[in-house]
Parts: structure tokens; sequence; C-alpha cells
């Protein structure tokens, strides 16, 4: 099974990975916990380039994180899955459909074929997104943060109204999840859903 979970930044995304991965281990299931960019050492290092780096182009941002995604796919996700076990990642394709094709103008379209050539069409069975409200997540993040992290309200604005776009785009696979309430009422419906999938 391959899980993402998906959110604006301060949404609680990596707690729940947490959650859901020490659920999944205490069911005796092999979990590989994971994260993009990242994952890899090319992709912790795109990861500091896209995050800490100077500003880029919209393209050039998209591109990075697609060759990050496609390391990542290769490396970590489809072997992990051949070998059966679960996979749960702290963000994947729709990251970049959100934050580069809707919130930086470059086209769900475009960006989504860009990066299923890159994961050579891989997409999670499951994708969970957390919808808090993007004040209410920038507050949570509390700090300076990252390049894309210090884009301004409307920016943050932008990727939420993508998020939900995507969520009645691809209802099949997006699963809407409330984020506001406590962390453990979230960690509860994300695997009750994963139960009813089963």
């Amino acid at each position: 099974m391959f899980v993402s979970i998906e959110g604006v930044d301060g949404c609680g995304k990596s707690t729940q990975v947490r959650l859901l991965a020490e659920y999944l281990s205490s069911l005796g299931r092999e979990v590989v916990a994971t994260r993009e960019p990242g994952g890899t050492e090319l992709g912790e290092r795109v990861r500091e380039l896209v995050l800490n780096g100077p500003e880029m182009a919209a393209w050039a941002e998209a591109a990075l994180f697609a060759a990050s995604r496609a390391e990542h796919a290769t490396e970590v996700i489809r072997p992990a899955l051949a070998r059966g076990a679960d996979v749960v990642c702290d963000r994947f394709i729709d990251s970049s459909l959100a934050y580069q094709g809707i919130a930086r103008g470059l086209g769900v379209e475009a960006v989504l074929e860009l990066n299923l050539a890159a994961v050579q069409g891989l997409l999670p069975d499951r994708t969970f997104l957390l919808l808090v409200d993007p004040l209410v997540a920038a507050q949570r993040a509390g700090r300076a943060g990252d390049r894309i992290e210090r884009e301004d309200e409307s920016f943050r604005t932008s990727v939420d109204a993508a998020y939900r776009e995507l969520a009645e785009r691809f209802p099949g696979r997006i699963v809407v999840i409330e984020g506001g309430g406590p962390t453990k009422e979230g960690a509860e419906l994300v695997c009750g859903e994963l139960q009813l999938a089963s």
C-alpha cells in the first residue's frame, strides 16, 4: 500500500505520517516512512536547493521537484512496494500539482504530465489531504521557514484553494481530513479510512 499525506505547510502532515507508520507497524507490517523532497541522497540535496537556495523560475522549481521524485520512486518507493512493504510519504505528486501547477500557474495537466513521466505513472493508492485554515497553519509553523514557507498570505491561500480543487478533481484517490481538530482524532480518521479501503 502506498499512502501520501498532503496539505499546506503547518497542517500537521509529518505528525500524521509518523502516527500512521506507527499504526501500520503495530499490525506487524513493514513500513517505509519517507518525505518529499527527500528520501534519497539526491532528493535531500534537491530539498536543500529548492527550499533554501536562491529564487528560481516556477518551471525550474517544478523540474527540480520532479527530478527528486523520479529518484525517490526508483530507489525507495517501488522497491519497498515490490517486497510487500507499506509506504507512507509526506507529500508526493499532489504537492507539485497544488504549488506549481495551480498556485504558480503552470497548469495542472502540464505539471501532472511532467511528474507522471518522472515516476513512470506511479500514484499513491490513497492520498490524505489535511485541510487547515492557511492562517492557522502559518501560525503553527511559527518560524521564518524555508523559501516556500516565506511566501505571502495570498500564496498560502492559493495553495489551500489548489488542494481543495484537487480533492474535487480526484475524489477516488484523495480523502479529505479536516486538520483543525486534535491530532489523535485526525489519525483515527486516517486509519479508519484505510480499514474501509482494505
